[in-house]
């Protein structure tokens, strides 16, 4: 099977050399690994970490309780139907919140699920996993390219 891939900067570009199809081609999947995103009112967020973290998320190598924050501004209105935590129906609401990132194993996803929905403020707490890659590990995934 042979893949054709377009490059997406020219080749004789520094960025080209940065994002070079080779660059891409040795990326490696790690089995079972995935990196969690998720959004929280800034003091909520020690809450939610710990929680996930006493689950073994954020771990990475000999190291624990590992994570990225960064703080933002969250904007959202309730509609008809639901029970706000913050705000009220049909007015738009802005909140401090954090944007959180840690590594989690595909073992414990449907437990960092659980934990978040459980430990954070809101009705629907925003989240997202993505399959994590490195070149340390076996090279799966090239349906992917």
């Amino acid at each position: 099977m042979s893949i054709l891939l377009k490059p997406i900067f020219p080749v004789n570009t520094p960025w080209g050399k940065i994002f070079s199809l080779e660059t891409f081609a040795s990326l490696k999947y790690i089995k079972g690994m995935y990196k969690l995103v998720f959004f929280v009112p800034s003091e909520d967020r020690e809450k939610v970490k710990n929680a996930l973290f006493d689950l073994g998320a954020g771990q990475l190598g000999n190291y624990s309780r590992c994570c990225w924050e960064t703080a933002g501004t969250g904007q959202f209105m309730p509609m008809d139907g639901s029970s706000p935590a913050l705000g009220s129906q049909d007015s738009l609401e802005s909140v401090a919140e954090h944007r959180v990132e840690m590594l989690v194993t595909e073992e414990i996803v449907p437990l960092c699920i659980e934990a978040i929905r459980v430990n954070h403020p809101y009705e629907v707490p925003a989240f997202e996993f993505y399959k994590v890659f490195t070149d340390e590990s076996e090279l799966e995934g090239q349906e992917w390219l």
